[in-house]
């Protein structure tokens, strides 16, 4: 217990970062373009700003919108929200007018807190413009007539996360301040973070990836956040050379561009020590490139906002490529039969993951159905994902429940066939979504980025799938493209790619298309013979 502060006991979420206040005051906490602020300066103008709040009418259990994009303000807004014990709503900004009005009506939302790009798509709600009104809002406040944190249960809860809404209308993801401090914790033990870290927001903080892998077990550890407005590639490879950045954390679309950036070998990277990469398939190439530029492990990480950041891939251990791991301390896993939920899966069998952890969600916000449908009664959450495990317990993500394609019976993971391309010298991006089939149900189609000055036909991609992997798995279409689209996250957006597929094959694959000079007929069934 530090200066009377019991903080290691303390449920509400908002003194995360306590410990690191009265131990290195003037510790840099946040560092965004000019602005550099200090672990006392963040825990004065967080008091300040949950003094404006209450001055706002602003109380416990009342939702606060965060529709700031990255900037600064958004990490002290955050802190002094919950320290009303009012509910944090980080929002992606990136939505468009209506999901975004969708979210704000949802979560009945009491006051948004906004940058001037995004304040007129939230015009006519309780606003806070971000700026001279913002400055004045928290000038007004008396700071030494602040009220105290705000006691609030383990339980209650302290964070609403939108789910991307692939599947219709965006969910909103209950999380309380037990889970928040276990995420906080948990993702600074299993990446051996301290306060000499300094991590590189480059990803977009209303996700799950910057806020929970880079934000919160940096203010927890007491080490630095220099944050991206967006993420450039350029921006961020400048950054960790003028920051000294000692870590990261990104999707693998990210590192792709970090990878081919003409400023790659201009810049000082040498203070790296760690990259996390995760929030979407990895390809094995990818992870080799990332070795071979950096000089240090990538950390594959795997989690999803409804069960903790960090599932599975704690720092230490032995890595395996292509692996996401073995699950952190405290975290249960089953893999469990597709066919037969009362049956896991044995090594090297593909199943749905569940997990039990303290960081699993009270559950999805005005949607008890969706709610019994993913959260267990006996604390295990329904994932959607399919993994396998080797006989060492390390975890393989193969891909979602709903991206398996059904071969004529045979399951294809987008994954796999993704990283066989990858193999092929010429490739450097590449996409697989399923198209109609008019023998086999369904089957792959790929969207190709070649390499600058490769060249690569149709044919001849499809010949190396044949060669490397299984008959019935290989994509019978290949589209080639500029880039692949991502979506708000800088994850690749596959119903896009699927949406294309469609306005591409309007009736649909032909079968019989394979030419002859490919040697083998792939839809003679999954026993046709491949290398």
């Amino acid at each position: 217990m530090i200066a009377g502060r019991p903080w290691m006991r303390a449920a509400n979420f908002a003194q995360v970062a306590d410990p690191a206040v009265a131990l290195r005051p003037d510790q840099t906490a946040l560092i965004e373009g000019e602005v550099t602020l200090s672990y006392g300066e963040l825990d004065r103008r967080a008091r300040r700003f949950g003094g404006a709040l209450e001055a706002r009418g602003v109380g416990r259990g009342d939702v606060v919108a965060l529709a700031t994009g990255n900037d600064w303000r958004f990490v002290e807004a955050l802190l002094g929200t919950l320290r009303r014990g009012a509910v944090a709503l980080p929002v992606n900004v990136r939505l468009g007018r209506d999901a975004l009005a969708y979210v704000l009506a949802h979560s009945e939302s009491k006051l948004v807190i906004a940058t001037d790009q995004y304040a007129r798509r939230v015009s006519g709600l309780n606003l806070i413009l971000v700026g001279p009104e913002y400055d004045a809002a928290l000038d007004q406040v008396d700071e030494s007539a602040v009220a105290d944190v705000e006691r609030v249960e383990p339980d209650e809860l302290a964070l609403l996360m939108y789910t991307s809404g692939s599947t219709g209308r965006p969910k909103g993801v209950m999380l309380s301040h037990s889970n928040a401090w276990w995420q906080a914790r948990s993702s600074a033990r299993a990446m051996l973070h301290d306060e000499h870290d300094r991590g590189l927001a480059m990803g977009p903080l209303y996700h799950a990836n910057a806020l929970w892998l880079i934000l919160y077990p940096m203010l927890h550890a007491g080490g630095s956040v220099v944050i991206l407005p967006d993420f450039d590639a350029g921006a961020a490879l400048a950054a960790i050379d003028a920051h000294r950045v000692t870590f990261t954390s990104g999707t693998p679309s990210m590192y792709t561009l970090l990878l081919s950036h003409p400023e790659l070998d201009r810049r000082d990277l040498h203070t790296i020590e760690l990259l996390e990469c995760g929030s979407a398939p990895v390809p094995e190439q990818l992870l080799r490139r990332i070795v071979e530029q950096f000089g240090c492990d990538p950390v594959e990480t795997y989690g999803l906002t409804e069960g903790g950041a960090n599932v599975l891939a704690p720092r230490w251990g032995v890595k395996k490529l292509g692996s996401t791991g073995l699950p952190v301390p405290d975290v249960e896993l089953r893999i469990v039969d597709p066919e037969c939920e009362k049956r896991d899966c044995g090594s090297g069998e593909v199943g749905e993951l569940w997990t039990r952890s303290p960081a699993n969600a009270l559950g999805y916000l005005h949607d008890p159905g969706a709610t019994a449908e993913r959260f267990l009664g006996d604390g295990w959450l329904r994932t959607g994902d399919l993994v396998r495990r080797d006989e060492q317990g390390y975890c393989f993500f193969c891909g979602r429940v709903d991206e398996m394609i059904s071969v004529g019976g045979e399951n294809v993971y987008p994954k796999e066939v993704e990283t066989i391309l990858l193999s092929h010298a010429a490739v450097r991006d590449a996409g697989v979504v399923a198209a109609a089939h008019p023998v086999k149900g369904q089957a792959p189609v790929a969207f190709v980025v070649l390499e600058p000055g490769e060249h690569a036909t149709e044919d001849e991609l499809r010949r190396h799938a044949l060669d490397n992997g299984a008959a019935y798995a290989h994509p019978r279409r290949v589209f080639f493209v500029d880039a692949l689209p991502l979506s708000a996250t800088n994850k690749l957006d596959r119903g896009e790619l699927e949406r294309r597929a469609a306005k591409l094959l309007p009736d649909g694959l032909r079968a019989g298309r394979e030419p002859t000079a490919l040697g083998v007929n792939p839809e003679s069934g999954p026993t046709t013979a491949a290398r």
